[in-house]
């Protein structure tokens, strides 16, 4: 999570980097992320068997296991408030954390979670596993020493400044002392447990705020995983002027926060101006793409699911074209920006329902349908050139298949050149749907208002 005064438009990395030593390339089986936001271990490990495995998700990003802050209001944000590093806490116990990545790893899915590493919680109070503290800088696994407290103990004024913006505090949280063996060994320690028990990979938050060094040494101890291959590692790297994304490729790939910059901007007006689509991304090699999270969807950078078929429709167009690997976000409405997710007594999130508090994007067939499309055309060529035949409608090749996407209110009936064989296809969006036909190179298609077809030569 970051403060709204730290944002700052998107840059690209000055070039593109090989991935990092010693940490996995790609997510296994596929390469798509269902990231399940705040959903307890029970629901993930339900939709793992019974939604991810089957559709081809290739693996879950979750929100973090520790203990954190039980915050009175039961705001969401205190689960990135950590006040001990054991695995029982506001999203279910240890043993039902263990089930879940046992449960998830029987469907093929890889778990990947958020690790809160920069800092510890910022107030004192009770955890969700009963920890009380009443120094923020002695939580059970730290001491006053361990932070950059006597270096800087305020919050950060100046996001211009690396010093400030890796020394003192966000948003009041204690900032801990990365550069520090024993403090190192303490998040080797916890991320480890994790692994232990079946994780596959972590997405490291605030990573912007920790000296990229102090990363490549920490995952560069990390145990490798369950299959012999080391963890997947990618950093949330908050737009701003220092530090850049590819300060950061040496430990892992990083989070594209122009992906759902220039989609929002784009599906929000005229997709037409996809055709041009690609620069001030990242590298491929060493990005994560997304359309939205937690954070950009309550502040109003991304699209959200209140943004309703655009929004999904834009999840179409990341799966389709992206070459770096995509996220699916699947988080619960709310009204306001700090409210709960769907809790119970003493703020425990209760389990997922889709048609009740939760909005489950994963499972949208339009979505489903572009997850097994993509593993369809995967190594069998890249994106084509981006085609708009009119308004707010484009379509490109993908290897051996082919999507077309309106975005515009009303149908249109569009034509595409592509290097398909001839012949008709159905559609992998919808039972039923409209069909492509592709004769002497062109593609011809019947779009609704507001609707994708994604078709597949194999």
């Amino acid at each position: 999570a970051e403060p709204a005064s730290a944002t700052g438009a998107a840059e690209p990395a000055a070039a593109a980097a090989e991935p990092a030593a010693g940490v996995a390339p790609l997510a296994s089986g596929g390469d798509v992320i269902a990231n399940l936001w705040s959903w307890n271990w029970s629901s993930v490990a339900a939709e793992c068997t019974d939604v991810l495995g089957p559709a081809g998700y290739a693996a879950v990003w979750v929100a973090p296991p520790h203990e954190s802050l039980a915050e009175p209001s039961g705001a969401w944000w205190d689960l990135y408030q950590p006040f001990s590093y054991q695995l029982s806490g506001r999203l279910g116990t240890e043993s039902e954390f263990a089930a879940m990545t046992s449960a998830c790893d029987a469907a093929g899915v890889e778990v990947y979670t958020d690790a809160v590493i920069n800092h510890t919680a910022a107030i004192g109070g009770t955890g969700y596993a009963g920890t009380q503290i009443s120094d923020k800088y002695h939580p059970p696994m730290y001491e006053r020493a361990d932070y950059n407290v006597d270096i800087c103990d305020r919050e950060i004024s100046d996001y211009d400044d690396l010093w400030e913006v890796q020394n003192c505090e966000l948003l009041g949280l204690p900032d801990l002392s990365t550069d520090d063996p024993g403090v190192r060994a303490e998040i080797v320690d916890y991320l480890n447990s994790q692994i232990a028990l079946g994780v596959s990979g972590f997405r490291v938050d605030a990573a912007k705020h920790m000296p990229a060094a102090d990363l490549e040494a920490i995952v560069g101890a990390l145990d490798t995983t369950a299959d012999g291959s080391p963890p997947f590692v990618f950093h949330e790297v908050f737009p701003g002027t220092t530090p850049q994304p590819d300060a950061y490729f040496g430990s892992g790939r990083v989070l594209d926060f122009a992906m759902g910059d220039q989609l929002k901007g784009a599906f929000q007006g005229d997709i037409a101006q996809l055709t041009g689509f690609g620069p001030g991304l990242l590298p491929a090699e060493n990005a994560v793409a997304f359309v939205t999270n937690h954070d950009t969807e309550r502040d109003g950078r991304h699209l959200s699911y209140r943004d309703g078929d655009t929004a999904v429709l834009a999840n179409v167009f990341q799966l389709a074209w992206s070459e770096a690997p995509p996220t699916v976000y699947a988080g619960f409405e709310y009204a306001d920006r700090d409210d709960s997710p769907p809790a119970g007594e003493g703020g425990f999130v209760t389990d997922t329902d889709c048609s009740a508090g939760w909005y489950c994007l994963n499972r949208d067939p339009r979505i489903t349908g572009m997850v097994a499309w993509r593993n369809a055309t995967a190594g069998d060529g890249g994106v084509g050139e981006i085609q708009s035949p009119r308004g707010n409608v484009i379509g490109f090749d993908r290897g051996s298949g082919f999507v077309a996407i309106n975005n515009a209110p009303e149908a249109a009936s569009v034509q595409f050149a592509t290097q398909l064989p001839d012949g008709s296809y159905d559609d992998f969006l919808s039972e039923g749907g409209p069909q492509a036909t592709v004769s002497g190179g062109q593609l011809t298609v019947e779009l609704p208002a507001k609707s994708a077809i994604a078709v597949h030569a194999g």
